[in-house]
């Protein structure tokens, strides 16, 4: 009888569980944004602000493609304020130019011709 009543209360924590990790997850988005990241600190500067933002889970940015991929909740934060927040700390983000006071704020290497070949 104990056993049976033990059994049912785990299985009820078990639905429960699973119904709210399933909950979650179909409010995970991923989105990939083009950037104007040139340098190892603008990935640092870009995946630190995105990170810092209340819904994004991962921010990883590929210097070499310039384009962030970001995990984060679409019920708590939305792709054109993740784009905004690129954009407040120096970089365009897709069709949003970067701010222009975050890029007088950048190192000269971290703006848009930093790594340009003349």
């Amino acid at each position: 009888m104990k056993s049976s009543l033990i059994v049912r209360q785990l299985s009820i924590a078990l639905i429960l569980f699973v119904g709210f990790s399933v909950k979650a997850y179909a409010q995970t988005q991923e989105i990939i944004i083009q950037t104007t990241a040139q340098c190892g600190e603008c990935k640092t500067n870009i995946e630190k602000a995105l990170m810092a933002e209340k819904g994004v889970r991962f921010a990883e940015l590929d210097i070499k493609s310039k384009k962030v991929k970001v995990v984060y909740n679409s019920k708590k934060i939305t792709p054109e304020q993740l784009r905004t927040v690129i954009s407040k700390v120096g970089y365009d983000a897709d069709d949003i130019p970067a701010d222009t006071a975050a890029v007088e704020r950048l190192k000269p290497c971290c703006t848009k011709d930093g790594h340009r070949e003349d």
